[in-house]
């Protein structure tokens, strides 16, 4: 793993027959992502990030309490 500026390269992985990718030990750790956990994966014309849905839901949660029920 190389870190610069908050910014890390965690080294390169293959896409499997199934469309798979492994995500390496050290990127696990470094965000915590565990067996089971759901990560929402976003692109544009440049590249894909992969960001857990943990993130987006306490968004999704704090818009939510501002809507009248």
């Amino acid at each position: 793993m190389h870190e610069n500026d908050g910014k890390y390269i965690f080294g390169v992985v293959k896409v499997g027959d199934k469309g798979q990718i492994v995500i390496p030990k050290d990127a696990r750790n470094t965000y915590g992502i565990v067996p089971g956990d759901a990560l929402l994966l976003l692109g544009d014309k440049n590249g894909m990030a992969l960001v857990k849905t943990e993130i987006f839901q306490s968004a999704i949660d704090q818009v939510m309490e501002g809507l009248p029920k």
